[in-house]
């Protein structure tokens, strides 16, 4: 196993995630479902993507809500549902 030369050590700043661009991403652009890579994508540990992709987006988790619900009505699942 190879250790990190970064390990243990502070991220440089060019390492970094622009958080306010990160959050503009995810509220602003819009996934178009004719582009593969755009379409919500499960992995074992859930929805996979990134708003920088417009593959994680508020319209993705909107659209993941709407079909639950839609779900759940057609097979009249009631009670609560829990997420994690």
């Amino acid at each position: 196993m190879t250790i990190s030369p970064y390990a243990g050590k502070p991220a440089l700043p060019e390492m970094l995630v622009n958080i306010p661009r990160l959050i503009t991403a995810y509220y602003s652009e819009i996934p178009d479902a004719s582009i593969p890579a755009q379409r919500v994508i499960f992995g074992t540990s859930g929805h996979r993507g990134s708003a920088f992709d417009k593959s994680f987006n508020e319209a993705h988790i909107l659209a993941i809500i709407q079909a639950k619900c839609a779900y759940r009505k057609e097979n009249k699942i009631e009670g609560p549902l829990f997420l994690a």
